[in-house]
């Protein structure tokens, strides 16, 4: 075989930059790394025996990437692209198969899965999986909605949304709710703690000792709760529960209340308690619209962290969990930052109400 002859290899300033910056990155492949040393070396006038001992490389390598740059420069150290093997599905399949998933649904069942579908086109599981990620199609979800048929929604939605961005001077705003029927539950058997490799095991069955229901009413400038847990859930308690709340908030200051629908919140009892103090001020959510109370984005957060796995031997035992976590989390509370506008969940609703309409139903 032939000698291959030695390449003149003239690198300019702003190449020798590039390359440098290739060699010192930490993200780039290191393929790419490699031949940006080859052709630094090689404009440094070192031989090519030195750079194949100092790289570990053929001389056949060395001198491929050395013609590649004198060719084309840098871009001639990137890999070209492969042609690969002919496509084994059709533009044709690929839209069938959309438009089947998108439009149809299986004999006895109310969504397609990868098998069923795949026997139906006669294309493999793992060609379906493709192109349904491809196309973003998950037919095995489902996302909840519920349109609010409330007559005075825009109010509302503007009312609430601008307590939340633009709070009255001295004034507090407090979102209010219900946590009811919290259950004490208690595993049958101990837990299994959790390990490396495992996790936390726990019994599918619990003995039931009785609920509790939990008032809370979240400070939406400080992140704050007051809350307190009774046996029941009727106005008497909600009256009692905003008794607490006037004793909590400096009598110097409004009171702003965010409350849902629920019949408890305006029993007449109720109102002529909220009439007989001009300081509150109650602002109802729209129907179907509890995602606008803060307070449950806080009970959420409660459930996850400190009820749903945790166990109870009794309602009192519960209580006391209830409130530890109160009292922690007022500790460390933060306000939530709403961002969303009144226009931006106007133009939202309307999108969905587009989208409906466009089903036909």
């Amino acid at each position: 075989m032939p000698k291959r002859p030695k390449l003149q290899v003239a690198v300019t300033a702003e190449q020798r930059d590039q390359l440098q910056s290739i060699v010192k990155s930490r993200t780039m492949p290191a393929a790419l790394v490699m031949r940006a040393r080859i052709i630094l070396l090689t404009a440094a006038e070192t031989s090519n025996q030195q750079i194949m001992q100092k790289l570990g490389l053929s001389h056949g390598t060395v001198w491929k990437w050395q013609r590649r740059f004198l060719d084309r420069g840098i871009a001639g150290l990137e890999d070209e692209l492969r042609p690969g093997r002919p496509r084994s599905v059709s533009d044709e399949q690929v839209a069938g198969l959309v438009k089947k998933t998108l439009n149809t649904r299986p004999k006895d069942g109310t969504h397609w899965s990868v098998r069923q579908v795949a026997a139906e086109t006669k294309l493999t599981k793992s060609t379906v999986h493709r192109i349904w990620h491809a196309f973003g199609l998950q037919p095995h979800r489902q996302k909840q909605f519920k349109l609010s048929n409330d007559p005075f929604f825009i109010e509302k939605v503007r009312d609430i949304v601008g307590l939340y961005l633009r709070p009255p001077e001295k004034a507090v705003v407090l979102c209010v709710d219900e946590k009811s029927q919290i259950q004490a539950l208690q595993r049958t058997q101990p837990l299994l703690p959790m390990g490396v490799g495992y996790v936390e095991g726990v019994t599918h069955d619990y003995l039931r000792h009785g609920t509790t229901t939990l008032f809370a009413a979240l400070n939406v400038s400080t992140g704050e709760v007051i809350g307190q847990c009774k046996q029941r859930h009727r106005h008497t308690e909600y009256l009692d529960f905003l008794r607490h709340i006037d004793a909590q908030v400096p009598s110097t200051l409004d009171v702003h209340i965010v409350v849902d629908n629920y019949t408890t919140h305006k029993h007449p009892k109720v109102k002529r308690w909220i009439a007989a103090r001009p300081r509150f001020h109650v602002h109802f959510t729209p129907t179907y619209s509890s995602w606008l109370n803060q307070v449950e984005i806080w009970f959420n957060r409660i459930t996850q962290q400190a009820i749903r796995r945790g166990t109870f031997s009794s309602v009192k035992d519960l209580i006391a969990r209830i409130d530890s976590y109160v009292k922690s989390a007022n500790a460390n509370a933060r306000p939530f930052v709403w961002t969303a506008t009144a226009e931006s969940i106007l133009a939202k609703i309307e999108r969905l109400c587009t989208r409906i309409s466009g089903t036909g139903h």
